[in-house]
């Protein structure tokens, strides 16, 4: 072990010790008072309230009536989000309502709720990206870290088990780390209110079918919740040609999330979650292409040269499962949360052999394997009116295996086909990943509208390779008036790169195939990112109806992550920029009157990149030297970016209970290569042109028989609007969003 990495692993121990022992002898401390705590409005954590809480001196007994367990309940639920706090960190929060007025509502995947906040960036793939950031995305259920798995097309969380989600970005408090672009803050369906649940049935155009059952209630000190859902589409991943039909790409899919909670006494509760998602997706072929044309090459097998793109047969599936088991105390001053997680996660890459071969030279079969387990511990202390002190520790192990098999021909030195009869190269690898993290910070309230929030975290990860960093918070949040809240903050990230993603082939096996790397022969391992990050805005309140607010941020990086579609399997590998800089400002305003919703968002961001300094032999010699001496902007940069939604509610008259709603989106368009008048290419020089959708809805809920009917079209003006072109930095494949569509639904109370 060297030096570096001893003196590390002795501090991060002292640091750890020093924790675990002030959170441990503070439980025996009991102040008798609870302090003043903060809890975030709809929009901006910067908001401050005074509400406190305080707890019960009995006991619940065993005869305890369903009000006592409710209220007992509720109380942990606050405590548990003081543990949880945000101050200073700019929030965007999504309840059970705000979800369901959407088009689609619940039958939404996760990717189409997130774009209705500001910031947020819609790409191909179902990828989001925020404030300029590639992925980078943390979710926490209840507050439990969520560890990422191996996923490309599909999503692990589906929306039904929401009950509210809060998108936390900006400049984060210090229990906030790792994955930094935004935090997915997921709190779930319970059960608690009472028993019942709703089946429904929602379909319509693209052979969408989507069955769904949830379910919970509550008997004695218990709570339990169930939800299930299957997908059936033939619109799985982005068109590739913009067409309503696209060739060969359907998907299946399941989802099952289940909660149950125990409450132990009036200070205690234990609960587990566990879900599980498994999606099957065919690849979509380019329609009517053959070897040769599009400026490809041919290959001969077995003296076949020819092979209709039309009969490709691509296909891939993605698996997760998770569970978390955790114990929650609050016992007034002092608040806790334990958990340990468990996840598994794969994905199969099923490849076309022949059509792949003769298309590229090269066809690859691959799976990807991640374990992961690990503890998470979260504590708070109302020390006084003016202090809160909030800690705690994180560890995760992950094993990541990789196992290939690659059919190749084999070639000369310039790449040209040799043998017609194809060779096979087996790649296997795995590592293991160690991930420790410990953070103490301290809300410091110093008069009674102004708090300066401030801490420190520390950050290790052991795998392919081993880094570390402190890193300081700093957040000030003043609130001169009751409708005014402004915030400015500072944060040092540290992120490591993906560890689930990073897999490498082994180049010198594939040196004389037709798989040999045709960019610069060397792999760097890819490096944890460490960003300066400044963010500041302000949430102001106008009368009882309406909110805006204005936050503006300012991050450099070194070490920049980012990840590509390279090759033929459609896997995500991340790369590091040597220098990265992104800006931007968001804009967010609601109005909530009578039966009125209406909000509108719009946000500005530059992403710009250079030196490519990891995973090299992904790029052409002339891109990696041009991007060596220049910032180019990112791939996933989208300079203006717009959503919006309004709805009305009928609650009295004969249209009670009718609901009429619609959404926009606007996007300037990700990146694409520019091309110069003298043949020269600029990396992601050019943007795809601007886009704008529109998406309607209409529900109508008919209370006596406790069924609810809702009718959505998505792309009302049937607009052909391209996300990417096949060109730019980790760029594999063009696509475009989905055309217009109508859907039904309907669902039964019971």
């Amino acid at each position: 072990m060297s030096d570096s990495r001893k003196s590390a692993l002795k501090l991060f121990k002292f640091y750890s010790a020093a924790s675990i022992l002030a959170l441990s002898s503070i439980v025996t401390l009991s102040p008798s008072y609870a302090a003043a705590d903060e809890n975030s409005s709809a929009e901006d954590s910067s908001t401050p309230s005074e509400n406190s809480t305080s707890k019960t001196e009995n006991a619940v007994p065993s005869d305890a009536t369903g009000k006592d367990i409710l209220v007992t309940a509720q109380r942990l639920n606050e405590a548990r989000a003081q543990i949880q706090s945000h101050l200073g960190a700019t929030v965007y929060s999504m309840d059970q309502k705000q979800i369901e007025s959407i088009p689609g509502g619940y039958n939404q995947q996760m990717n189409n709720i997130l774009l209705q906040m500001p910031g947020v960036t819609q790409d191909q793939f179902s990828q989001v990206h925020i404030r300029g950031d590639h992925n980078n995305l943390q979710y926490r259920i209840n507050g439990i870290i969520l560890p990422e798995g191996i996923s490309v097309f599909g999503q692990t969380l589906a929306p039904r088990m929401i009950d509210k989600m809060d998108l936390i970005t900006g400049a984060l408090p210090a229990q906030y780390g790792l994955r930094t672009a935004g935090i997915i803050d997921i709190t779930t369906k319970s059960g608690l209110q009472k028993n019942g649940g709703t089946a429904s049935i929602y379909g319509g155009s693209h052979e969408t079918i989507i069955p769904s059952v949830q379910y919970g209630g509550s008997t004695g000190s218990t709570n339990y919740y169930v939800t299930g859902e299957y997908r059936h589409t033939a619109l799985g991943i982005d068109s590739i040609d913009g067409s309503s039909t696209p060739l060969h790409d359907h998907s299946n899919q399941g989802n099952f999330f289940g909660y149950l909670d125990h409450i132990l006494d009036d200070s205690n509760r234990i609960s587990l979650m566990a879900g599980y998602s498994q999606q099957n997706f065919q690849i979509p072929n380019p329609k009517n292409i053959h070897p040769g044309e599009n400026g490809t090459t041919g290959f001969n097998l077995n003296g076949q040269t020819d092979y209709r793109s039309n009969d490709l047969d691509e296909n891939q599936r993605e698996r997760t499962g998770f569970a978390q088991l955790a114990f929650m105390h609050d016992s007034g001053p002092f608040s806790m949360q334990a958990s340990i997680f468990g996840r598994y996660s794969s994905l199969d890459y099923y490849p076309s052999v022949a059509g792949e071969l003769i298309f590229n030279g090269m066809a690859q079969r691959i799976t990807r394997r991640n374990v992961a387990f690990g503890l998470q511990y979260d504590a708070s202390w109302h020390v006084s009116k003016h202090h809160t002190l909030r800690g705690g520790f994180f560890f995760d192990r992950e094993r990541g295996s990789t196992f290939s098999t690659s059919s190749v021909f084999a070639a000369d030195d310039d790449g040209n086909q040799t043998s017609t009869t194809p060779l096979s190269i087996v790649d296997n690898s795995g590592k293991t990943q160690l991930t420790y993290s410990a953070y103490v910070q301290d809300e410091w309230k110093l008069a009674q509208n102004l708090t300066f929030n401030y801490g420190v975290r520390f950050d290790l990860y052991s795998s392919y390779r081993t880094e570390h960093q402190f890193s300081p918070r700093a957040n000030l949040t003043w609130q001169p008036t009751k409708s005014t809240a402004l915030h400015v903050g500072y944060s040092r990230y540290f992120s490591p790169p993906p560890f689930e993603l990073v897999g490498y082939r082994t180049i010198s096996r594939f040196n004389g195939t037709t798989g040999a790397a045709t960019g610069v022969n060397k792999a760097t391992t890819p490096y944890a990112e460490r960003q300066n990050y400044y963010d500041a805005g302000i949430q102001q309140k106008i009368g009882k109806d309406f909110t805006f607010g204005v936050d503006g941020y300012y991050r450099r990086s070194h070490n920049l992550i980012d990840e590509g579609q390279f090759g033929e399997a459609i896997l995500m590998t991340p790369f590091n920029y040597s220098r990265g800089k992104i800006w931007g400002i968001d804009f967010n305003s609601s109005y909530t009157h009578g039966g009125w919703r209406v909000y509108g968002n719009f946000a500005y961001q530059k992403a710009l990149g250079k030196k490519i300094k990891s995973s090299e032999y992904n790029f052409e010699a002339d891109d990696l030297a041009y991007i060596a001496q220049h910032y180019i902007y990112l791939d996933h940069n989208q300079s203006w970016t717009a959503s919006g939604g309004v709805s009305y509610t009928f609650h009295d008259g004969v249209l009670k209970n009718l609901q009429l709603g619609a959404t926009a989106l606007y996007g300037s368009g990700l990146r694409t290569d520019l091309t110069l008048a003298n043949g020269d290419t600029i990396p992601n020089g050019a943007s795809v042109k601007p886009y704008a959708t529109v998406n309607t809805t209409i529900m109508y809920r008919i209370e006596r028989q406790g069924i609810n009917l809702r009718f959505d079209i998505t792309n009302i003006g049937d607009h052909v609007y391209q996300i990417r072109t096949g060109d730019g930095v980790g760029v594999g494949l063009p696509s475009y969003g989905a055309r217009r569509g109508f859907y039904f639904g309907f669902s039964k109370d019971i």
